[in-house]
């Protein structure tokens, strides 16, 4: 028989017979009490980042970092520019004390020309150090977007987003999304929101254009090195396009790189494509090597175009991943049969 609990009874706090118990209180049951070998669950932790923005990060710090390893390749093109600028300069004062000793007049016009060609070297340099700080600069915002979205850091996403609005105020088809930028980050307060409103507003245009300009350069590969005669053309025209596209790509995003700013990116893109893993591009590509493609079944020939093909998708999606100012979150990072389903025996809707 079980014992009923105590009946509530009314008493006096000035009774003698009262006795006051100053322990303390447990918070819960005994029974509701987690032992200390279980693993506590973490209910509310911010998401961490994908790992292929991870990858994506260590491209970015790649290409950051190479400008300030001294490499002996760095040692030996730096003497070599440097007396490659000195002969070109004893040259070009050899030819201009001649012009001067044939006639006064042929001299003027060697210094004129001379000036000419130094006002626009100096312009040639000022241009590709703003390409680099430019592209530089995407770089940064790009891991630092990543940072500010998994950290939910709201003031860092306010000025990450000021940045990116400014990085595309000069784009009139831009002004509508900027605006709708502009308002959210009045409203909203968690910086993760921020981030991915930004993202759908202002990035998701321009990523619609970066990938059909990726599958524009796959179909132009895969076709013309399918009937092209020479694989010497094949390799001059893929090379053609392939740069065509990484620069198109980085102008989208706001890039405009020029010829060291080309170099650096394809430094980074290269680093991308070496840490994800090579041209892996998925089974289908497997199968399109070892021949169980349609187009290796018809030709040999057409079976290489489908893989140059392949493969500038390939190139392209990193260039796409890497010049982007902002880690893909809302969205999924494409794929090369997103972006060239043709490629695949598919059509683009």
């Amino acid at each position: 028989m079980t014992e009923r609990p105590p009946r509530p009874r009314a008493f006096r706090l000035d009774d003698a017979r009262v006795a006051v118990d100053d322990g303390p209180v447990p918070l819960a049951p005994a029974a509701f009490i987690q032992s200390q070998n279980d693993p506590i669950p973490a209910a509310s932790a911010p998401p961490g980042v994908d790992e292929a923005e991870l990858e994506v990060e260590a491209a970015q710090r790649s290409g950051l970092l190479a400008r300030f390893r001294l490499k002996l390749t760095t040692i030996v093109w730096t003497g070599l520019g440097g007396l490659v600028s000195l002969a070109l300069g004893l040259w070009t004062t050899n030819l201009i004390e001649g012009l001067f000793a044939k006639a006064e007049t042929l001299g003027v016009v060697g210094l004129v020309f001379a000036a000419l060609f130094a006002i626009g070297l100096v312009g040639l340099i000022a241009r590709e150090v703003l390409a680099v700080s430019r592209q530089t600069k995407i770089a940064e915002m790009h891991i630092a977007f990543a940072a500010a979205r998994a950290a939910d850091d709201r003031d860092a996403a306010r000025r990450l987003v000021s940045r990116l609005v400014a990085l595309y105020r000069d784009r009139p088809e831009t002004a509508r999304a900027r605006a709708q930028v502009q308002e959210a980050a009045a409203a909203i307060i968690d910086g993760r929101d921020l981030v991915d409103v930004a993202e759908r507003a202002l990035l998701r245009p321009l990523d619609e254009r970066a990938q059909a300009e990726i599958a524009k350069a796959a179909k132009a590969v895969s076709v013309v090195t399918a009937i092209s005669p020479r694989a010497i053309l094949d390799v001059i025209f893929v090379i053609a396009q392939i740069i065509r596209l990484v620069r198109r790509i980085a102008e989208i995003y706001g890039g405009r790189p020029g010829l060291l700013g080309l170099v650096k990116l394809a430094r980074s893109i290269g680093a991308h494509i070496a840490i994800t893993g090579g041209m892996a591009v998925g089974d289908s590509l497997i199968q399109q090597i070892v021949g169980h493609g349609i187009a290796s079944r018809i030709s040999a020939k057409m079976g290489e175009g489908v893989l140059n093909g392949l493969l500038t998708a390939r190139v392209g999606l990193s260039a796409l991943a890497v010049c982007r100012p902002a880690p893909f979150a809302v969205t999924k990072p494409p794929g090369v049969k997103d972006v060239a389903p043709f490629l695949f025996g598919g059509k683009k809707e």
